[in-house]
């Protein structure tokens, strides 16, 4: 399986060098990606590049529209900033256009449920971890590309053990999210019953959707988490812990899987 101990020759096409009071910086590389079903176009995104078919095929996951790898590359003039994935979806996802930001994930939808992807309630067993394991995750992640211009958000997959198994960046956190679960897809690690999922940011709910389709049970956050994300957390039988940092740790859900 890839994982972070391999060089990730996509840091080199996600930083850019821009002018600065004079001097230079790097900064992250910010493009739009056309996801693409067969000849249909589905969802423009806001990304950092590389690893593309990892993020399209964890996007299509997390809606409920794949539940297998799939092909997944260029089209067939190579045209640039464009992936296909291989068809049929699993159910139809209507008329509506998906636009995705880097920000702020999947915007304009107007009702919750249209958002909420049905997810099974997660196993009541799985994974018992420390306190303070989960507090250690975000010190774990490996961040080339924040290390050099300080705008990109990651997602560790871990082991029950704590050993980071894989890791993404990007400047969207539902991107990165999507390229781990997208990457663990093609891997055959799905479900993700005994990992845990550690994220570099605050925990909102579509990060939690995501985890749980992909079912994960343990999401751990550097930041606070939305009182929805606690809510679907709660729902799905997920253990979801925020402002993870130093020796400290809050659980917001399902506290039985953290042994104190």
């Amino acid at each position: 399986m890839s994982g972070p101990l391999v060089p990730d020759v996509a840091v080199a096409h996600s930083v850019a060098t821009v002018a600065r009071d004079g001097g230079r910086d790097e900064v992250a590389v910010e493009e739009p990606l056309e996801i693409r079903v067969d000849d249909r176009p589905l969802v423009v995104t806001m990304r950092t590049p590389g690893h593309d078919e990892e993020l399209a095929l964890g996007f299509l996951h997390g809606e409920g529209l794949i539940d297998a790898p799939r092909a997944a590359g260029p089209t067939a003039d190579l045209a640039a900033n464009t992936v296909v994935v291989d068809g049929p979806l699993l159910r139809d996802p209507g008329a509506r256009s998906f636009f995705t930001t880097s920000s702020c994930g999947v915007c304009g939808k107007g009702a919750l449920e249209e958002v909420a992807v049905h997810a099974p309630a997660l196993p009541t067993g799985g994974p018992r971890v420390s306190r303070a394991l989960l507090a250690a995750l975000p010190d774990r992640l490996r961040q080339p590309g924040f290390r050099r211009t300080g705008g990109m958000h990651a997602t560790g997959l871990f082991d029950a053990d704590g050993r980071l198994l894989l890791l993404r960046e990007d400047v969207g956190r539902h991107n990165a999210m999507d390229k781990v679960i997208g990457r663990a897809l093609l891997d055959g690690l799905l479900p993700l019953h005994d990992h845990l999922l550690c994220v570099s940011g605050r925990l909102s709910f579509e990060l939690v959707q995501k985890a749980a389709v992909a079912g994960a049970p343990v999401l751990v956050g550097v930041g606070a988490p939305t009182s929805l994300a606690v809510a679907l957390a709660a729902d799905r039988g997920m253990t979801l812990c925020g402002f993870a940092r130093g020796d400290a740790v809050a659980v917001y859900a399902d506290p039985g899987r953290v042994v104190d």
